[in-house]
Formats: structure tokens, sequence, C-alpha cells
């Protein structure tokens, strides 16, 4: 499940290191005239559905939340990567990403993906006992994986198609369906209802799932190129296309954002970091 908690999705770009090609309809121009190319275009033309219509008000959420990321998210994170036992750093990792789970089994659930609720369901229990608390994965250590799912990929499976590009402020890079996780993600089962904290306990909780996860994410900065905000939008767009179809997605669609993004090899493993940052520390 995407974790509630603000700022943490506007960096959550960051961890796909690929680039996205949009696959497109070849023309043979040895063969086809003039007249035949132009109708191939207007055909293009006429079912090409732009995935960033509101890209002037994303661009300005966009440098709005970069701010905030480089003048406090960013700098506390080096800190705590500086002093933190690279250990610690993976226990503190494990257990947000365990309690993660519980929006796995709710959203396999909702897919009726039986075997995978059934997968969660027995990872949450053994790495909440066994694993204490979630600090040790002991159900990977035990073949059971992890099988990530959130309530916009619901959506998506169940063929709402994922509308505009959205960044959300403070939340960062989403859609019109995907922003949905925001509202579900907050009434999910948490660190708060699980312990029983106090609202200033929880919300210290919340800081330092917040600081681990952006550090996380320090190391892979330097793979973005060319204009940030476009490798992020067409990175996420592509990752999301990705997780709705389970690593296999059609060749062509022209749902809003589902347009034909192509499949990239090695995609899902910098998927796999989103909520289970512990295998790239």
């Amino acid at each position: 499940m995407k974790r509630k908690y603000a700022l943490k999705p506007l960096i959550a770009g960051f961890i796909f290191a690929g680039l996205v090609g949009c696959s497109a309809k070849a023309v043979n121009q040895d063969t086809a005239g003039p007249e035949a190319e132009q109708a191939v275009i207007e055909s293009e033309q006429e079912t090409y559905v732009d995935p960033d219509p509101w890209e002037r008000f994303n661009r300005s959420m966009y440098a709005f939340n970069s701010g905030l990321d480089k003048a406090i998210l960013k700098p506390v994170a080096i800190g705590y990567k500086n002093v933190t036992p690279t250990p610690v750093q993976k226990g503190v990792s494990n257990f947000f990403s365990n309690l993660g789970e519980v929006g796995n089994i709710f959203n396999n659930l909702l897919q009726g993906k039986i075997d995978a609720t059934a997968s969660s369901s027995w990872r949450f229990i053994i790495n909440s006992t066994a694993g204490w608390f979630g600090i040790f994965d002991v159900a990977s250590e035990m073949g059971l994986k992890k099988q990530k799912e959130d309530f916009g990929e619901t959506l998506g499976y169940w063929g709402i198609s994922s509308g505009p590009y959205l960044v959300l402020p403070l939340f960062g890079p989403s859609t019109l369906r995907d922003s949905t996780d925001v509202p579900v993600d907050f009434y999910t089962p948490g660190a708060k209802a699980f312990f029983n904290l106090h609202w200033d306990e929880a919300l210290a909780v919340s800081g330092l799932d917040l600081v681990e996860t952006r550090a996380s994410l320090l190391s892979l900065e330097s793979l973005i190129i060319g204009d940030e905000y476009e490798f992020v939008r067409d990175v996420y767009l592509q990752n999301r296309q990705n997780a709705v179809y389970d690593g296999n997605p059609p060749v062509d669609d022209d749902a809003w954002g589902d347009d034909g993004w192509e499949d990239d090899d090695w995609g899902d493993e910098e998927l796999d970091a989103e909520d289970d940052w512990a295998e790239d520390l």
C-alpha cells in the first residue's frame, strides 16, 4: 500500500530508473504515398489522448513540491543516512514495509486474487510475530513474495482508466484515478491503530517513515536525465501501467495515461523498491 504520510509520494518518482518509449504505428514510406501518409497522421491525431492536459498546473505543483523537498526533506534524509547504521535503516524499512501488507491484503482481495491475498496475509502474520513486528523479513526467506497492490491498481484492474496525469500538492505524482489512494490509505490501519499510539507518537513514526524513504532514494537521483518533470511523469505513468497489468500491459491502449507504454525489462526491480526498501540497502 502507499503509506499515508505527507511528502512521501513527491519523491517516489525518483525510484524509477528507465527512459520511457511510446509505441507508434509504423508507416512504410517506400510504398505509401503522400495521401496515405497524411491519412495515417490524421487518424493518429484523432485517436491520441494527451496524458497530461493539465501540464501548466502540474509543473507548478511539481516545482512547489521539489522546493519543499530540497529545503526540508532532503537535508534531513542526508543526515539520517550519514548517522544511522545500515542494519538499523534496513530494520526500519522492513517495519514500514510490513505495515504496508495491510493494504496489499485489502486490494488483492478486492481484485479477487486469492493466492496473493493469502500470501500477503501470511507475510503480515509471520513478519509481525517471528520478524519482531516486521523488523526482520522472515517471510521472504521462507519464499513468500510480496504482492504489492494499492487502490488505484484495484480500480484499474476493474477497468477504470487512469484519467489525466495529476501532481498533487505535497503528495506528488499521481493520476485522477490514483488520487483515490489518498483517502483510502488514510483510513487503512497503520502504526497508530496497531500500536495504539497517541497522535504525536503517530506523527513521529510517520516522520521516521518519510525520512527513511527519502534516504533510500538519494543514490538514485543521478539517474534522472533531461527535463526532470517529464522524466518523472513518463516513468511514473509507465510503471503504473505495468503495475495495473501485473507487468504485462497491452501493446496499445487508448485509455488516459495508458496509451501503449512499452514494457521495460528491469522496471519491475525498481518498482519493488517503492514498498520494500530493504532490498536496495
